[in-house]
C-alpha cells in the first residue's frame, strides 16, 4: 500500500492570516499555482485559492491592499494524514471533487500537499480520479 508520503510535495509554501490578499495573488503568481494553504505556526487553518479573491475580493470591490487573507479564505480544508493511502487520497478527491488535498502528521501539523498530478506521476492510474472530480458540478442557482 503506497502511502501519501511517498507521493506528496513535502512542505509547502503558506500564508498567514493577517497577510494581504494582494500578497497571496502575488505568490500564486510567482509560483504558478492557484492555491494556498493558511496557517498559524504549522497548524492549518484555512486555503485560499484564486477563485477566493476572485469571488470574496475582486467582484464586492474590496482592495487587495486593504483585504486579509483571513477574510477571504475558505475554512472548510480538505486533508489526509501522510500515513493514509493513496487510494484513501483518490476516494477523497473524487467524493468531493476537488484536484488537491493538504497533508498532515498525526499532530495535525501541515507537512505536504498532494494533487491529482502527483498521484498521476508517482502513484500512476489516475484516469479514474480525474473522471471523477472532473465531472461536471451544477450552478448554485
Amino acid at each position: 500500500m503506497t502511502q501519501l508520503s511517498q507521493v506528496m510535495t513535502p512542505g509547502a509554501t503558506i500564508l498567514r492570516t493577517h497577510e494581504t490578499v494582494r500578497h497571496a495573488a502575488e505568490m500564486m503568481a510567482d509560483l504558478d499555482i492557484g492555491e494556498l494553504p493558511v496557517c498559524d505556526g504549522r497548524r492549518l487553518v484555512g486555503v485560499i485559492t484564486d477563485r477566493d479573491i476572485t469571488v470574496r475580493c475582486t467582484a464586492r470591490g474590496v482592495s487587495p491592499d486593504n483585504a486579509r487573507v483571513g477574510d477571504a479564505m475558505t475554512e472548510r480544508v480538505l486533508w489526509c494524514y501522510q500515513d493514509d493511502s493513496v487510494e484513501n487520497a483518490k476516494a477523497k478527491m473524487a467524493d468531493e471533487q476537488v484536484r488537491r488535498l493538504m497533508v498532515l502528521d498525526r499532530d495535525k501539523q501541515l507537512v505536504g500537499v498532494v494533487a491529482l498530478g502527483d498521484l498521476a506521476v508517482k502513484a500512476g492510474d489516475a484516469g479514474s480520479t480525474l473522471a471523477s472530480v472532473s465531472s461536471p458540478a451544477q450552478p448554485a442557482r
